[in-house]
């Protein structure tokens, strides 16, 4: 049963340190790639949201032994070769990550399966990863022709494709590499803007040559992983909500340490700094497998940008926070080129559209973004998330400048990605 929350934050302000969960793109393939390894793998600061503990529970129906321990997880595989075939049909929650990545793994092995997730999942299109995989000789039916779960597939023999990317989307970038472990030839993925590189910082890491060089991975198939350590940095798309709550919110200054700052997710400090965020970043280690850093935000004097172009797969998680932040900038701001927002966990050009304009934002939906007009003062207002984390998290934030209390419908679904969400809120409140 979903739960509806009350927030009354007037004349909040946030000071104090937090540290965010682990990033949800490299828990997830961490996991993935430490079951197709043979050995053990173990990994630290692991994100025990309910999208990793899908992907998590898959992997058990295969015949992997994985232990949970706090945030370790230790991953036990007889290797991809040694999978069983599961007698159930893996489910996969709201985790489009797990579906789509998994629907690569899946094709180059030698066992049959069907997946399927929740109502969300169901709607989302599966045809933009399961047509490159046909490409490569993958065996995958479903609903119209592969285009909605449940899908079923059956394990074969795949072969290399050189495959130009229509859009760009980590995930079908990474289902496409990932089937390519097992396929004869070379893989060879071309983007056009450059996604996220989780995956091929991750298989590095697990002992694969790959090659990457202006928006062209490439490497060899047939190349077996070697089980390693992983350490999960703290999710900047999690931290987006608090530097923006610390940009926003009155007398506030917040500290969020071991962030990962990895150059094709850190389009919300680029944001920030345009805008003239009060933020400082202070950098772990650049040269670590994902690179971290601690970053403090200050209350800060705003002012509008335009949002458009490569860097909107650098920050696509974070728009709706960012929309809100525009709220509060002086002058007009405008996000373009961000179609890809309408196939996400709901349609979020229109969620995030509707829900600030019920708190008095002057904001308007386009094709391919919005228009944000600041900066004003938002009131409260009964909201929804739409059963979307981001959604849900962007609302609570609103609530802390709103003048009057805001009601929000199904905060749950922040347990996606955040589950110590509220938890962190508190903390920094207490402090102020």
């Amino acid at each position: 049963m979903s739960s509806t929350t009350n927030l009354d934050y007037k004349n909040a302000s946030l000071k104090g340190t937090i540290t965010v969960p682990g990033d949800k793109s490299i828990s997830h393939r961490s996991v993935m790639f430490g079951s197709i390894a043979q050995g053990k793998t173990t990994v630290s600061g692991f994100l025990l949201g309910e999208d990793c503990l899908s992907t998590i529970d898959c992997f058990r129906k295969l015949g992997v032994d994985i232990h949970v321990e706090g945030t370790n997880v230790t991953i036990l595989s007889p290797g991809m070769d040694n999978w069983e075939e599961p007698k159930e049909v893996l489910y996969t929650g709201n985790s489009g990550t797990t579906t789509r990545l998994m629907l690569g793994i899946l094709s180059g092995s030698n066992i049959h399966t069907v997946m399927t997730g929740d109502a969300s999942i169901g709607k989302r299109p599966m045809r933009r990863v399961t047509d490159p995989l046909r490409l490569m000789g993958a065996k995958i039916a479903g609903r119209e022709n592969g285009q909605f779960t449940p899908l079923a597939i059956k394990g074969t023999k795949v072969k290399a494709i050189d495959y130009t990317m229509p859009v760009a989307s980590a995930q079908v970038k990474s289902a496409i590499l990932l089937a390519g472990l097992r396929a004869e030839g070379t893989t060879i993925v071309r983007e056009k803007e450059v996604s996220r590189d989780h995956t091929e910082r991750m298989l590095q890491q697990f002992g694969a040559k790959v090659e990457v060089k202006s928006g062209v991975v490439s490497f060899e198939g047939g190349q077996l992983l070697q089980a390693t350590h992983v350490n999960v940095p703290g999710d900047i798309s999690s931290a987006a909500f608090f530097l923006v709550a610390g940009a926003i919110v009155p007398e506030s200054s917040i500290v969020m340490k071991n962030v990962g700052v990895n150059p094709t997710r850190a389009g919300i400090i680029e944001v920030l700094e345009k805008m003239g965020a009060d933020l400082l970043i202070e950098v772990d280690d650049a040269n670590a497998a994902e690179p971290t850093a601690s970053l403090t935000i200050q209350t800060s004097k705003l002012k509008a940008t335009t949002i458009e172009g490569d860097i909107i797969p650098r920050l696509i998680d974070e728009i709706p926070i960012i929309a809100l932040l525009a709220t509060q900038a002086e002058g007009t701001t405008i996000i373009r080129d961000a179609e890809e927002l309408k196939v996400k966990e709901t349609d979020r050009i229109t969620a995030v559209v509707t829900e600030l304009q019920k708190l008095g934002a002057n904001i308007e939906a386009t094709e391919d973004g919005m228009i944000i007009h600041g900066s004003t003062k938002l009131h409260g207002g009964n909201l929804q998330s739409y059963g979307d984390h981001r959604i849900g998290m962007m609302s609570a934030i609103a609530a802390l400048i709103s003048s009057s209390p805001i009601e929000i419908d199904d905060t749950d679904c922040i347990a996606v990605s955040y589950p110590t969400f509220f938890d962190d809120l508190k903390k920094l409140m207490k402090n102020s």
